[in-house]
C-alpha cells in the first residue's frame, strides 16, 4: 500500500508541475495582447498621420484592436491565473472537483494541455488519490 501511495504522491507532483510550466507559458503568450492593445491605442489616439477622409475610420479601427486586446488580455490572464491555482491545490491535496474541472478545460490547449488534462483525470479518478484529497491536511 506504501509503494501506491508513493506513485501517487509522484504522479501529483508531477502534475503540479506540469500546471505551473503551462501557466507560465499561458501568461507568456498573453503578453502577445499587448502588441494589439498598444496598436488599438496607436490608432486610436490619432498619432498615425491620416488623410482627414480617413481620420473617423483610423480611430474606429484603433478602438477595435484595442477592444480586442484587452478582452484577449483579460482572457488569458484568467486562464494562467486558474491553471496556477489548480497547480497549487494538486500540490496542497484540496479542491479535487475544481482541479477535474480544469483538467477538462486543459483539453482545449491542443496538444500539451489535452495530455497534462488526460493525464490529470486519470490520477484524480484513482480511488487511493480520492482518499489523498479527503484526508485532513497535515498541520
Amino acid at each position: 500500500m506504501g509503494e501506491l501511495v508513493d506513485r501517487d504522491q509522484e504522479h501529483l507532483n508531477l502534475l503540479k508541475l506540469s500546471y505551473y510550466i503551462m501557466a507560465g507559458t499561458t501568461g507568456f503568450f498573453s503578453l502577445f495582447a499587448v502588441l494589439y492593445i498598444g496598436l488599438g491605442a496607436l490608432f486610436a489616439s490619432g498619432v498615425l498621420p491620416s488623410t482627414p477622409n480617413d481620420a473617423g475610420n483610423t480611430r474606429i479601427m484603433g478602438l477595435i484592436f484595442l477592444s480586442i486586446g484587452l478582452v484577449v488580455m483579460l482572457i488569458s490572464v484568467a486562464i494562467t491565473f486558474l491553471t496556477y491555482w489548480a497547480g497549487r491545490c494538486l500540490r496542497d491535496r484540496r479542491h479535487r472537483t475544481f482541479c477535474v474541472v480544469i483538467a477538462c478545460l486543459s483539453c482545449l490547449h491542443v496538444p500539451f494541455g489535452t495530455a497534462i488534462g488526460v493525464c490529470t483525470i486519470i490520477v484524480l479518478g484513482r480511488p487511493s488519490v480520492r482518499a489523498l484529497f479527503e484526508a485532513p491536511p497535515a498541520a
